[in-house]
């Protein structure tokens, strides 16, 4: 045992230590990524033939150390081919250490260092510096697992972090994942036993799921370095309820063996899937885009290929660059990574050409049928009169369009489909209408303008989408979506559609929060009332909870309705243990306590601003004999009780003044510090009478409509609630001048809040919007 500790502390030394022989290994790095980066490889920079002929030699100790159990296996996972791996007997110690020798004399050596290059170079190793980071945390952790007394404790830390998580870092594989899998599978039964007895349900999921994905490298390796241990089966362990996205290996038939939620993109290939997140920049995006924006992030991570960024900007009569800006900013809010942006607007061009080709091949015609009578035609079945014009005709009319004339603005073209199909998605779909209004992005260029319908498959075709995912409030469409690539003659585009995330009492029509919006019934469009990423994160929050609830429920195709309680739960969870304490009085009705024995002169101590976090920092608090207590709290007291005064101690009140409507208006007692606070009923929050307490506006919301979900037909402003947020005035430490905008904080015995509005003077109050913690009541009422 000794010597194995002895190895470890070594080890953790090593990987802060890398032996570079030769200057230029650096500058060759960066070569070598230049040269991926020039094969459009970007930010996956993978094993290539080179850098597999560059390792000369693979060594590790034979007699003092274990082999490097993860460094072999992420070189598997990584399709890194080491030399055959040779064996060091009776060396000094760093020549024991597991060793990489190039074949232009570069050596690294140690366990982690060898794990973080192959990290690097199989893009295993974070998608920004933070990720790095966290996995190193990882790494250096590793080593507690092969400590026969913290083995246990270890499980039980990775199950709690792994509660919610599908990685250890991020959304896909990485080398700590490897390291800690390793860690775990390297301990061969006292591992196995563990897995049997369910005792960490989330650490047997995730150790499943790696092993399901990489089962054929995984289980060479158990068998060829672990012995007797291994090979490695996986156990059917999942805990119940749980619903989380995993990296399950991407093979054809399945995902039948695997819960709803663990699903695979059809026929998707590793380094070739191709995937598009599509906004419309006609509003902000909201919780609903949100979903659709982190599984597009998640299969694309997943399958180690690309995500593009695409504006759906083919309706200028919604669209605008302000959408366009906030849009982006919340796509950087979530943490999408994404290879390039474009926009359908680049296309018009082919766009037009293919519709006057489908045109000239019959496969589409022009129509001047008014509106009115078009939908109920298509509702009916009835083929329109134009059907049988003449391409001669059609295309005359299409010139009349593309020059906006009056005769052209009474027509529209329309695909030539099936007009008795039962999916009425089918009957002659409109493929372009006239707009005369500019366009956002490239003005009065164009008179006429595709429909989505129309421009969505010619551009996921043209741009090399391989799987276009989409909600299922497109399901009928979908039909309509590989008939039009077909008639296009274009290169089939995989659909897969998911559940539409839909929430009670939220509207999620971008078309319905417009009329919010424009009717004053919100602030805008970032109003904490709003279900947008910019809302809710105003509302307090974080992006790491709202990833978390969305992952969680997977790319089920079920449908389901909801509630915000659990995603607010998870919120509470990752802000309670580190946001800072302070204290508040409600300014209505406050009571003052005078303590006769009370310090003469005002003292200040400097305590924690939270008991459990040094990171929240520290607050000055001020202790007088006259001090300020809540009305409702003054109303709960008795005369000679014993109360407890939060961060200061106990004291007895004596006297109780009340008005002539019987409401408490003063209190007079002693301090009795000396008083044990378990005996006490009532703990209360004080502020001192002081001049320094800062001005502080409440504000608390309740939901926009009353009625949990709208059914089919019902209009949102039936169930308008009248009363969406309650500002109530209050007094804060003094403290709070030092908030910052966005800042999360919890009031003792209030509840969390966010600063929406800092100190700025005396006479303008700092604003806190109250967020919820899946528990409370929030209505208003």
């Amino acid at each position: 045992m000794n010597g194995d500790v002895r190895y470890l502390r070594e080890e953790r030394k090593s990987s802060f230590n890398i032996s570079v022989e030769l200057a230029g290994g650096h500058k060759s790095e960066k070569q070598m990524k230049s040269i991926a980066n020039k094969e459009g490889q970007k930010r996956r920079w993978r094993m290539g033939s080179l850098l597999e002929m560059d390792i000369k030699d693979f060594c590790f100790g034979a007699d003092r150390i274990p082999p490097p159990l993860s460094v072999i296996a992420a070189a598997k996972v990584a399709s890194l081919t080491l030399p055959p791996p040779s064996t060091v007997t009776n060396a000094s110690d760093s020549a024991c250490l597991p060793t990489f020798l190039f074949s232009n004399g570069l050596k690294l050596q140690g366990t982690y260092v060898l794990l973080r290059y192959i990290g690097r170079v199989a893009n295993l190793y974070g998608q920004d510096p933070l990720e790095s980071s966290q996995i190193d945390q990882w790494l250096e952790y590793t080593p507690v697992l092969s400590v026969g007394s913290e083995f246990e404790n270890a499980c039980s830390y990775i199950d709690n972090f792994l509660q919610t998580r599908t990685f250890l870092v991020g959304y896909s594989l990485s080398i700590a994942d490897i390291a800690i899998w390793s860690g775990l599978a390297g301990t061969g039964l006292r591992w196995e036993s563990c897995r049997k007895s369910k005792k960490f349900p989330n650490v047997v999921r995730w150790f499943n799921s790696i092993f399901d994905e990489y089962s054929e490298a995984l289980n060479e390796v158990m068998s060829t370095y672990v012995g007797k241990k291994g090979p490695v089966k996986p156990a059917a362990a999942k805990p119940k309820g749980q619903q989380v996205v995993s990296g399950d290996n991407p093979e054809k038939g399945k995902a039948s063996s695997k819960p709803s939620s663990e699903v695979d993109l059809p026929e998707a290939e590793i380094g070739k899937v191709c995937l598009r997140f599509a906004p419309e920049p006609s509003g902000y995006l909201h919780i609903g885009h949100s979903k659709a924006a982190l599984l597009n992030q998640y299969f694309a991570q997943r399958y180690q290929g690309r995500l593009i960024v695409r504006f759906d900007d083919t309706n200028p009569s919604k669209e605008s660059n302000e959408f366009v800006d906030n849009l982006l900013k919340d796509i950087e809010t979530l943490g999408i990574k994404y290879e390039t942006i474009t926009h359908t607007s680049d296309y018009f061009p082919q766009l037009m050409e293919m519709a006057e080709n489908l045109i000239c091949q019959g496969k589409a015609y022009v129509d001047d049928t008014p509106r009115e009578q078009m939908q109920k035609e298509r509702m009916d079945g009835i083929e329109s009169k134009c059907r049988s014009n003449s391409v001669a005709e059609n295309l005359k009319l299409w010139k009349e369009m593309i020059a906006g004339s009056e005769r052209g603005l009474q027509c529209c073209v329309r695909g030539k489909l099936d007009m008795q199909d039962p999916n009425k998605s089918l009957r002659d779909p409109v493929y372009y209408r006239c707009n005369p209004v500019p366009h956002h992005r490239i003005g009065s260029k164009y008179k006429i303008y595709p429909t989505y319908d129309f421009a969505c498959p010619f551009v996921d075709s043209f741009e090399g989408i391989t799987h276009a995912l989409r909600s299922s409030e497109y399901h009928d469409r979908n039909a309509q979506y590989d008939r039009i690539q077909a008639d296009m003659g274009l290169r089939k585009v995989h659909l897969y559609e998911f559940s539409r995330l839909n929430m009670v009492y939220t509207i999620l029509s971008k078309r319905h929060l417009r009329w919010f919006v424009e009717n004053g019934k919100v602030d805008g469009w970032d109003d904490a009332r709003f279900p947008t990423v910019q809302g809710i994160v105003r509302r307090g929050l974080k992006v790491e909870a709202l990833v978390q609830f969305i992952l969680e429920q997977g790319a089920s195709k079920n449908l389901n309705l909801m509630e915000w309680d659990k995603l607010w739960t998870i919120n509470k969870k990752i802000i309670d243990p580190v946001c800072p304490r302070h204290t508040a009085v409600i300014e209505e009705h406050r009571v003052p306590l005078t303590l006769t024995n009370g310090p003469k002169q005002p003292f200040v101590q400097i305590i924690p601003r939270h008991k459990k976090h040094e990171g929240a920092g520290e607050k000055a608090t001020t202790y007088t004999n006259r001090i300020w207590v809540d009305h409702a709290d003054a109303e709960l007291i008795s005369v000679n009780e014993e109360i407890t005064l939060m961060d200061w101690g106990n004291a007895i009140v004596k006297e109780i003044e009340k008005d002539q409507n019987g409401k408490v208006t003063h209190l007079s007692g002693v301090l009795h510090l000396e008083g044990s606070v378990k005996t006490t009923k009532l703990k209360l929050t004080w502020l001192s009478d002081t001049s320094e307490l800062v001005n502080l506006t409440l504000v608390d919301f309740d939901y926009l409509i009353t009625k949990k979900k709208l059914e089919e037909g019902e209009s949102f402003q039936d169930v308008l609630n009248p009363f969406t947020k309650k500002e109530t005035a209050a007094l804060g430490d003094s403290n709070m001048r030092n908030l910052k905008r966005g800042e999360i904080l919890q009031l003792e015995r209030k509840g969390y809040f966010r600063c929406d509005v800092p100190f700025v003077r005396p006479s303008k109050p700092v604003v806190l919007f109250a967020i919820p913690d899946g528990r409370q009541a929030t209505s208003l009422k």
